[in-house]
């Protein structure tokens, strides 16, 4: 999966030791939006305009297999009830670093559900 420039960017300063903002447990957040726009590397956020929302990690996420990471958010029957198109991971419950951006149609969320999202990043 491609990364975003300002993700990739981020993950080479965060190697280096610099000082920036990680994609842990205390910041991590996925995000789901209704927007179909195509995935591009210049793209700093959800392409959605109105419908999109950031929830933070499950307890015990992120994860780390070898060179998987796997986030997890649950999204409760009051929040993200429209069509979910895009997903993103973010490192931070607003503005911040958005690691990767997916768009796959995973279907309509309303009320009478709660949804767990899990989304993986493969580096190789």
């Amino acid at each position: 999966m491609p990364l975003p420039t300002v993700g990739r960017n981020h993950l080479v300063g965060l190697a280096i030791g610099e000082a920036l903002t990680p994609f842990n447990a205390a910041n991590a957040h996925l995000a789901v939006g209704d927007s179909v726009v195509a995935f591009a590397a210049t793209q700093t956020d959800l392409q959605a305009a109105t419908n999109k929302l950031r929830k933070a990690m499950d307890s015990t996420f992120p994860t780390r297999a070898t060179n998987v990471l796997t986030f997890k958010s649950t999204f409760i029957t009051t929040e993200a009830n429209f069509a979910w198109d895009e997903i993103g991971v973010f490192n931070a419950a607003a503005a911040g670093v958005m690691l990767s951006r997916v768009v796959t149609p995973l279907g309509t969320k309303t009320s009478a559900s709660s949804f767990a999202l899990t989304h993986t990043v493969t580096f190789s």
